[in-house]
C-alpha cells in the first residue's frame, strides 16, 4: 500500500512541477534559518565536560568593596576572579582532590628547529592537576608532576597546534623551546582539544582558542608575566613592585577545584568560610560572608554564555518558519483542491477517505524531506560563508558555524514535523470533501 501511495504522491509532484518546487523551497528556507540559528544556539549551550561537570567547582570568595558591588547587575554575587593571597592560601590547605589555580599570559616562543619561525605563543599559567582535572588528551608525553610546580621546574606543555608550528607535529618530547628569555623542556603534547564554550577560563572569551603552552604557575611570579584578562582592584594601591601587586587586594586569578561528592564540597565550602572569617579577624574581606562555588553548568549560566538575544532568535527562526509553512499550507491547499475531480474519481471506485489522506500526506511528507534536506545544503553553505567571511578553520568561533549529526538529525526531524503539520489540514480537507460535487462536472 505504501509503494502504491508513494507513486501517486510522486506523480502528482510531477504533474505541478513548479508547485512542488516552489513548496520544498518555502520548507527549505525555513529549515535553513533554523538549522543556522540552532548550530549556534547548540555549540554556545553544550556543556563541554558534561561527564564531570558536577565534580568541578570555580572558587568565588567575595572580598570586594563594601560599598559598591562587584557587577551592577547581580549585586549579591561575589567576584568571579581571586587575589594571589587568596588562591595561593587556598592551593596551599590541600582539602580538595585536585585543584588548579591560572591565569593567561603570553611570549614569544622559538624552536630553534631550522625551517620554523618563532612566534607569538598565549600561555596558561597553572598547575600539573589542570590536566587531570580537565581531562585533557595527550599525542605524546603527559602533563608535567607535582614537584614541578614547587620549584618550579623549567618544564612545558605544548597544544596540538603549537607542536605544528614549533616542531611541524613530530615528537617533540624532550626537545627544548625558548620562552622569552628562558628554556623549557616538552614533557607533553596535547591532542587537538577545544572545549567549546572555553570552560575553564570565562574571563577572557568563552570561545577563544585554547593556548600554546602551559607552564608551572610560579613561573609567572619569578618571570613577572603580564595578565591577559581582567584585572579589577576596588580600592586604590600603590605598586612599586611585582611583590606589591601580589600582595594586594586587586582579583586577577581563576581557581578551580575537583571534589568528586557531595560531602567533599560541603567540606570545602565549610573551608571557606573559615579562611573568610580568619581573614576578617585580620581586617581583610570587608563584605558580608559570600562565598561561593560554581559548578561548571552553572558557572557557564552565571557567565551567561547564552545570552538572552540568542534564545530570542531561536524563537523568531521558529516564527519565520511558521510564515514559510502557513504559505505551504495555502498552496497544497489550492493544489489538492485542484486535483479533487481526479480523487472523487478514486472515491467513487471504492477509495475510502483514510486511503485519500494516506497517500496526501505521503504527498506531504515528501515535500517535507526534500525540503529539509535542501535546507541542510542551504544551512550548511551560509555557516560556510560566514566561516570565510569571518573566521579561519581552526578558529574556536568557527566552531559555533559547523554543524553536528545531533544537529543533523533535529533538522531532518523538524522538516518532517514541518511537512505534515503544513499536510495536514489539506490532507483532511480533500478527503472530507464529497466525490459527487466533483463528478458532475466532468
Amino acid at each position: 500500500m505504501f509503494a502504491y501511495d508513494l507513486r501517486l504522491a510522486l506523480q502528482s509532484l510531477k504533474r505541478h512541477r513548479g508547485l512542488s518546487a516552489l513548496m520544498v523551497l518555502a520548507v527549505a528556507l525555513g529549515i535553513a534559518v533554523c538549522t543556522v540559528t540552532f548550530t549556534v544556539y547548540h555549540a554556545m549551550a553544550t556543556n563541554p565536560i558534561e561527564w564531570k561537570s558536577a565534580q568541578l567547582y570555580h572558587v568565588t570568595i567575595d572580598g570586594w568593596d563594601p560599598e559598591e558591588a562587584y557587577e551592577e547587575k547581580k549585586p549579591d554575587m561575589p567576584p568571579k576572579l581571586l587575589t594571589y593571597r587568596d588562591a595561593m592560601a587556598m592551593q596551599a590547605a590541600g582539602i580538595a582532590k585536585r585543584s588548579a589555580v591560572m591565569y593567561k599570559s603570553g611570549v614569544v616562543l622559538d624552536s630553534g628547529k631550522q625551517g620554523t619561525k618563532p612566534f607569538r605563543a598565549i600561555l596558561r599559567l597553572t598547575g600539573g592537576d589542570f590536566f587531570t582535572m580537565f581531562d585533557v588528551p595527550f599525542e605524546y608525553g603527559t602533563s608535567w608532576p607535582a614537584a614541578a610546580d614547587q620549584g618550579p621546574e623549567p618544564v612545558v606543555v605544548l597544544s596540538h597546534e603549537a607542536n605544528q608550528k614549533a616542531f611541524g607535529g613530530e615528537n617533540s618530547v624532550g626537545r627544548t623551546v625558548r620562552l622569552g628569555d628562558n628554556e623549557y623542556r616538552v614533557v607533553g603534547i596535547m591532542k587537538p582539544w577545544a572545549p567549546s564554550p572555553k570552560f575553564y577560563d570565562l574571563n577572557n572569551a568563552a570561545f577563544d582558542d585554547v593556548e600554546d603552552a602551559y607552564l608551572p604557575l610560579r613561573w609567572g611570579q619569578i618571570l613577572e608575566l603580564p595578565v591577559y584578562g581582567n584585572t579589577n582592584c576596588w580600592k586604590p594601591e600603590e605598586f612599586k613592585s611585582y611583590q606589591d601587586f601580589l600582595n594586594s587586594e586587586c582579583v586577577w586569578l581563576q581557581m578551580w577545584v575537583e571534589l568528586p561528592t557531595a560531602q567533599d564540597r560541603d567540606r570545602y565550602q565549610a573551608y571557606l568560610d573559615n579562611y573568610a572569617r580568619s581573614q576578617k579577624a585580620a581586617g581583610r574581606l570587608p563584605r558580608p560572608l559570600n562565598n561561593r562555588l560554581f559548578d561548571v553548568a552553572q558557572w557557564l549560566d552565571f557567565n551567561e554564555v547564552v545570552q538572552k538575544d540568542n534564545r530570542v532568535l531561536i524563537g523568531i527562526a521558529l516564527l519565520f518558519l511558521g510564515v514559510c509553512l502557513v504559505n505551504v499550507v495555502g498552496l497544497l491547499l489550492a493544489k489538492f483542491l485542484n486535483g479533487a475531480p481526479l480523487t472523487g474519481l478514486r472515491r467513487a471506485l471504492g477509495a475510502s477517505r483514510k486511503d485519500i489522506v494516506r497517500q496526501h500526506l505521503t504527498e506531504v511528507v515528501i515535500i517535507g524531506l526534500s525540503g529539509g534536506l535542501l535546507g541542510l545544503v542551504l544551512a550548511i553553505a551560509g555557516l560556510a560563508g560566514i566561516r570565510s567571511i569571518y573566521f579561519d578553520d581552526v578558529s574556536a568561533y568557527a566552531r559555533l558555524t559547523s554543524i553536528d549529526p545531533t544537529v543533523v538529525l533535529v533538522t531532518l526531524a523538524l522538516s518532517l514535523l514541518a511537512g505534515i503539520g503544513a499536510g495536514l489540514y489539506p490532507s483532511w480537507r480533500i478527503g472530507r470533501t464529497a466525490p459527487s460535487v466533483y463528478l458532475k462536472t466532468q
